[in-house]
């Protein structure tokens, strides 16, 4: 990849004169990942960082890859609108209405089902099978951000006050501790 100083939205830009096929090229969406962690699931990303020419195209996308009952935690998308396409097995989706409502909103897709999620949106995403799911998202962002909840609240690089966290969730200091240990 040929890089050259000029800047756009953050990003060096690649130099015209040396532009190569891969700059635009990204291999492996397709295989399915290692979904053997704590929640089962597997993101892959396909962004500016991993493929420089979506730079100022406003473009990204991510992969994930579910075991049985695996889960795509709550998180948000703090620069981008979420388009999620079944490509295997069934999931259910869910998200939630702003802060005065709060209101649960779930549906269960199935292969070849697409939804949208709105920019900065809470949502998550959960296999309903006893099979692997295979999901694919395009993003409105080359720099899409996700922020998931629990670990920007229970495991940032310096830990928030427990006694902060315990009385925002209603919940004894111990086990905000307990749940900061695990990460």
């Amino acid at each position: 990849m040929a890089l050259y100083s000029i800047f756009v939205n953050g990003e060096v830009c690649i130099d015209p004169k040396l532009v190569r096929a891969d700059d635009f090229f990204f291999s492996g969406i397709h295989l399915m990942g290692d979904a053997s962690n704590a929640v089962g699931s597997n993101v892959i990303t396909v962004t500016v960082v991993e493929s420089p020419g979506f730079n100022t195209f406003r473009i990204s996308r991510a992969c994930i890859d579910f075991a049985p009952s695996a889960i795509n935690p709550p998180h948000t998308h703090p620069r981008a609108i979420e388009i999620l396409t079944v490509l295997k097995g069934s999931i259910e989706i869910g998200f939630v209405t702003s802060n005065h409502e709060n209101h649960l909103i779930t549906k269960d897709l199935q292969k070849g089902d697409v939804f949208l999620f709105l920019q900065g949106l809470v949502h998550f995403h959960r296999n309903i099978r006893n099979s692997y799911a295979h999901v694919i998202a395009a993003l409105s962002s080359h720099n899409p951000g996700a922020i998931t909840i629990v670990n920007a609240v229970f495991h940032s690089n310096l830990d928030i006050a427990r006694e902060l966290l315990a009385k925002a969730f209603q919940m004894d200091k111990n086990v905000v501790y307990q749940i900061q240990s695990k990460f």
